[in-house]
């Protein structure tokens, strides 16, 4: 057989409230990350968000972090971003999707994962990468009333500057996610289900909104991830390759929130740095007759 699979799950959380970095077990000095990704100081302002001021608005923001093994950069991304919306006065809570089951990494379900758990009380979504850290305080993370707003659009992405590129970091209504049918599940290991996601929004109707008036370009924000250190699952087999491009084409007919398959194994309130978040243990299923890279050696 081509497909196989020798992932262990992932451990469940256990509470840390530290952003230095070190974690409960050591840490060997062969798999200390480089230099420059040792995260940076704690943020100074952890203060909660200001639930009874009116002055932060009636809406809330469920900001959904697709995650497996990246504690490194978890340590330093809820602190940050806790601090970052409070400055902005926008209410939100933290949802750290964790994949803890044997399969190839699937950012997309992990997403749709997010948008069913987040909740009642949240009226818009932000698709976040956890190794992205805005910088400029101007960045709008508002609510996008008038349609999806790619925060980390091309002109600003460090890395990906295509004119279709909507990964990284996107706000969007729950109802513009819902009419989008969420993402596509059928993208295990790294890359592209973004790209197939522009087609949905497309095929939506739904106008895509970018930052206007930054001037800090390709440092508006800082990306932590190390290709070097830690790297991407990017594998494809022929059939994958195939059905995906098929699966592009076809945008929007194959599946989203509509076919999701998934259990939570538990669900836990953390405090890192005094940043509360909520870590969503998570195991996807897997139709391996329609998606057999979901298991790939």
């Amino acid at each position: 057989m081509m497909y196989s699979s020798r992932r262990k799950p992932v451990l469940y959380f256990k509470e840390e409230r530290s952003c230095s970095g070190d974690l409960s077990a050591p840490v060997h000095e062969d798999k200390r990350p480089p230099q420059h990704m040792q995260p940076p100081p704690c943020p100074a302002d952890s203060q909660a968000s200001a639930a009874d001021d009116p002055s932060w608005g009636p809406h809330k923001l469920a900001l959904i972090i697709p995650f497996r093994e990246r504690f490194e950069e978890l340590l330093v991304f809820v602190p940050f971003m806790h601090t970052f919306l409070n400055k902005k006065k926008i209410r939100h809570k933290i949802f750290i999707v964790n994949q803890m089951d044997h399969y190839r990494f699937n950012r997309a379900s992990l997403i749709n994962v997010g948008y069913l758990e987040s909740g009642n009380d949240t009226d818009y979504l932000a698709m976040h990468d956890v190794d992205l850290l805005p910088l400029n305080e101007a960045l709008d993370y508002g609510f996008p009333e008038d349609g999806p707003f790619h925060v980390a659009s091309p002109e600003l992405h460090p890395l990906y500057h295509y004119k279709t590129y909507v990964g990284g970091i996107l706000l969007l209504t729950k109802k513009h996610y819902k009419m989008c049918n969420g993402m596509s599940n059928r993208f295990w290991g790294w890359g592209r289900e973004d790209d197939e996601f522009y087609r949905r929004l497309r095929k939506a109707e739904l106008q895509l909104f970018r930052p206007s008036g930054i001037t800090t370009g390709y440092k508006t924000f800082l990306h932590i991830h190390d290709s070097a250190w830690r790297k991407r699952d990017q594998k494809r087999v022929s059939a994958q390759k195939q059905v995906q491009h098929l699966h592009n084409i076809k945008s929007g007919s194959r599946g989203g929130l509509s076919n999701l398959r998934y259990s939570v194994e538990s669900r836990q309130e953390l405090s890192i740095s005094g940043a509360p978040c909520t870590v969503i243990n998570t195991k996807l299923e897997c139709d391996q007759d329609k998606t057999p890279w979901c298991l790939l050696s």
